[in-house]
């Protein structure tokens, strides 16, 4: 069921994420992550005159949300997935941007949407696609993917010290029958965890599946480097992270300009790598605010700048 943008998703760390971007009334600005548009706003807010905010997301639910900017000639919502950014960018005439912005974390709305089945307090389809568009969904993962398959998304999307064992229950379950809801995923994976880990392991499996499911290690690897090319010099990246996966990615590309974290230096020792820090350590949300909005309690907030 659609939300209202209000409703949708309570932004995290609001203004210190767009304080980051160092906004110039006239520059030309991407929000990559769009959802009920808190950080968009705030951007739209800051611009005057020619400056511009290019707002992506692939979910039809946030496309309904910035129809209510539809009348703002300083806004365009692109719906599509944000590793496709630098290909939309030149499609617009823009070879260069001041500043770019990302909250990858899974909205609120998202974990709320019994429906989608992102989340395993709900009985709900396997599906967990955030383009309801896409083949791929997780009940076809479950059902479908190998054991060695299973496993290693378990290990590496959810490490899972345990990924075999899941991966090897989940496969002898399905051939008892078929596994296509999130209840009947649960009570497979329920007795394999310790009553005091369970919900920690349980969510680690959802995100796993739904990491596989949209392909979001893929597409934040070619979103990060199309960033990288398109800013400006002193243009600024604003990225929020959620859970070690991605951060370790972001910072790896903050530090050394790839995903691997390999820093290369030139002749005379000096890295190479196209964006600086500009906070020494990681930006945190306030007791304050991880009280009111629990879901930015692992929330990490890192900005960078172009090097000139």
């Amino acid at each position: 069921m659609y939300a209202k943008s209000e409703e949708y998703h309570v932004p995290v760390l609001l203004k210190e994420t767009v304080d980051g971007l160092d906004i110039k009334p006239g520059g030309i600005y991407v929000d990559l992550t769009f959802g009920g548009g808190g950080h968009s706003r705030e951007i739209l807010r800051r611009l005057q005159g020619t400056g511009h905010l290019y707002s992506f997301d692939q979910d039809e639910d946030a496309q309904q949300n910035a129809k209510e900017l539809e009348g703002e000639a300083n806004f365009t919502f692109i719906r599509s997935n944000f590793r496709f950014l630098k290909n939309w960018m030149l499609y617009y005439g823009h070879e260069q941007v001041d500043g770019i912005l990302a909250d990858l974390g899974v909205s609120s709305h998202h974990f709320d949407e019994e429906e989608r089945g992102f989340s395993f307090r709900f009985d709900a389809p396997l599906d967990m696609r955030m383009n309801r568009q896409a083949s791929l969904d997780a009940r076809k993962i479950v059902e479908e993917y190998s054991e060695e398959q299973l496993s290693d998304i378990l290990y590496l999307y959810g490490e899972l010290k345990n990924s075999r064992r899941i991966a090897s229950s989940i496969v002898k379950a399905r051939q008892q029958k078929p596994i296509t809801s999130t209840t009947e995923l649960v009570e497979v994976l329920k007795p394999l965890m310790g009553y005091d880990r369970e919900k920690k392991d349980l969510a680690r499996v959802f995100q796993a599946l739904r990491i596989e499911v949209n392909g979001e290690m893929v597409a934040l690897r070619e979103m990060l480097k199309a960033a990288t090319e398109l800013l400006k010099p002193a243009g600024r990246l604003s990225i929020l992270t959620y859970h070690s996966l991605e951060d370790r990615m972001v910072k790896n590309i903050v530090k050394a300009g790839n995903a691997e974290g390999k820093v290369e230096t030139d002749l005379f020792g000096r890295s190479n790598a196209p964006l600086e820090a500009v906070n020494r350590s990681v930006i945190v949300p306030s007791d304050e605010e991880q009280e009111s909005n629990p879901r930015s309690r692992s929330a990490k907030l890192r900005v960078a700048r172009k090097r000139d």
